[in-house]
């Protein structure tokens, strides 16, 4: 597999410069691996990294870009693991905030929220947590093992979210959950 190895160096201020370069790398799912940042090959990547070496450019620091591959198996393999981990800990850390998103929807129906604004609270919360999946998958090279428990529970989410705003509709027509219909009268299915 054809890699790029990315190295570059800056002017200790403003870190402002470091930071953005830093967010811009990880953004494109770069691993730090020996020193080097490290991406598959891609005409993607190499036009994000050549827009980046003229950026560091003008921010005064120097920056190497090289396309390579590695020599041997084991090293291939290496690589390959450090991309599974850094993926499977950003899946993790998403399977983290969907289980916060299940215990605020139980909150919410315990205290017996149900406003529109909690149901509009948590359908952007949803929102977000589908685009940082879409994200997630985006730097994901398929190897995660942590991407279907992920996207099991962002679709979790979403059925709880849907019995929620349900709960929420039905408070809002007057109708406690031992009077609700089957839907055809209050436009509910």
């Amino acid at each position: 597999m054809r890699w790029l190895f990315f190295s570059y160096s800056l002017p200790a201020e403003p870190s402002k410069a470091r930071v953005y370069v830093w967010r811009r790398i990880k953004k494109l799912g770069a691993i730090n691996y020996q020193s080097f940042w490290v991406l598959p090959y891609s005409n993607q990547h190499v036009a994000e990294l050549r827009k980046l070496v003229d950026d560091i450019k003008n921010y005064k620091g120097e920056s190497v870009l090289i396309e390579g591959k590695a020599l041997d198996k084991h090293q291939e393999d290496l690589i390959a693991k450090a991309f599974q981990e850094s993926r499977d800990e950003e899946y993790g850390e998403l399977i983290a905030k969907c289980e916060d998103f299940f215990k605020e929807i139980a909150f919410e129906i315990e205290r017996q929220n149900f406003i529109f604004a909690e149901v509009e609270e948590n359908e952007e919360e949803l929102e977000k947590l589908k685009e940082w999946l879409k994200k997630i998958e985006k730097r994901d090279q398929g190897r995660a093992s942590l991407r279907k428990t992920a996207i099991e529970k962002i679709k979790e989410c979403e059925e709880r979210f849907d019995e929620f705003a349900k709960m929420v509709f039905l408070r809002s027509q007057g109708k406690a959950k031992g009077e609700v219909n089957t839907g055809k009268d209050n436009g509910v299915e």
